[in-house]
C-alpha cells in the first residue's frame, strides 16, 4: 500500500469512529473477549497489531489524522462564514468586482486557474488590491481617495456594503483621502503599502512583501504586476480597482 492509499485508509477510519477507542472495539470479536476476559487487554492486542479484523492504526497517526481532519472542517466553516460577500444577489459591476477579490484580498492568496498549477509550486502569490472611489459624502462634498481592501477587510465589517445598505467611501484612515471641498489631504502607510507622498511621479504605493511600486497616475503604466481596472457602475462618479500581485519565490 502506498502512502496514499495509507491516508485514504487512515482517513476512512477517522471519518467512521469518534474515538480510537472505539476502533479497537470495533476489531475485537466476542471470541477475543471470552478467551481474554479483559477488554483493556483485548485492545491492546489488537493496538499492537496481535488481533483484529481489518487495518492496523497506531493511536498516533489515528489522533493527528483526527485533529487535521477538524482544523479543516472548522477553516473551512470559518472561510465560508467570513466571505461577506457570498449568498449576495449582487447586481452592480463595484459590488461583482469586489466580490470576485474579497476571498484572495482576505486570505493573502491567488487563485490559480490549471495553467498557473506549475508556477505555484515555485512561486507564492498574493493578491493586494487598491481601490479607487470618487463620489459626495452625505454633506454633498466631493471626495475621493484609495482604500488598501486586504486592510480594510480586516478592520471592519463589509457585510453592509454586499447587501447595500451602506456604501464604501474612503475615509480619512485610508491610504489617501482627498475633501475637494474643503481640499483636506491626508496619507496614511497600511500594514501592506507605504504612501510614497513627494514624489515627481505623484502619488505612488509601495508593497511591503515585494517592495513594488504601484504607479496609479492614469496616464502612466501601474507597475510591475499590476493592473488598473476602471469599473463601470452606477453607485459612484468614478471607480477604479488596482490588482497588485505579489510573485515571491518559495
Amino acid at each position: 500500500m502506498d502512502q496514499e492509499e495509507g491516508l485514504s485508509a487512515v482517513d476512512n477510519i477517522v471519518t467512521q469512529f469518534n474515538t480510537y477507542e472505539d476502533f479497537l472495539d470495533s476489531q475485537i470479536t466476542t471470541m477475543d473477549l471470552y478467551y481474554l476476559e479483559d477488554e483493556g487487554l483485548a485492545r491492546q492486542l489488537v493496538e499492537l497489531g496481535y488481533r483484529g479484523t481489518g487495518e492496523v492504526v497506531k493511536r498516533e497517526d489515528f489522533e493527528a489524522r483526527k485533529a487535521a481532519i477538524e482544523i479543516a472542517r472548522l477553516a473551512e466553516r470559518t472561510q465560508k462564514k467570513t466571505l461577506t460577500s457570498a449568498g449576495k444577489d449582487l447586481q452592480d459591476n463595484f459590488l461583482k468586482a469586489l466580490a470576485v477579490r474579497e476571498e484572495d484580498n482576505r486570505n493573502g492568496k491567488v487563485s490559480l486557474n490549471q495553467q498557473e498549477v506549475d508556477a505555484a509550486r515555485t512561486l507564492k502569490k498574493q493578491l493586494a488590491s487598491v481601490i479607487f472611489i470618487r463620489d459626495k459624502n452625505s454633506h454633498g462634498q466631493e471626495i475621493s481617495g484609495y482604500i488598501d481592501y486586504a486592510h480594510r477587510l480586516k478592520t471592519e465589517d463589509f457585510e453592509v456594503y454586499f447587501n447595500g445598505k451602506k456604501r464604501l467611501l474612503p475615509r480619512s484612515t485610508d491610504l489617501s483621502f482627498y475633501n475637494w471641498d474643503s481640499q483636506i489631504a491626508v496619507w496614511n502607510s497600511t500594514p501592506n503599502y507605504q504612501v510614497i507622498a513627494d514624489n515627481l511621479e505623484g502619488l505612488l504605493f509601495k508593497y511591503k512583501r515585494d517592495r513594488k511600486i504601484l504607479n496609479v497616475d492614469p496616464k502612466a503604466q501601474p507597475g510591475d504586476n499590476s493592473t488598473r481596472i476602471p469599473i463601470q457602475t452606477n453607485l459612484y462618479i468614478q471607480a477604479i480597482i488596482f490588482d497588485h500581485i505579489s510573485r515571491r519565490k518559495t
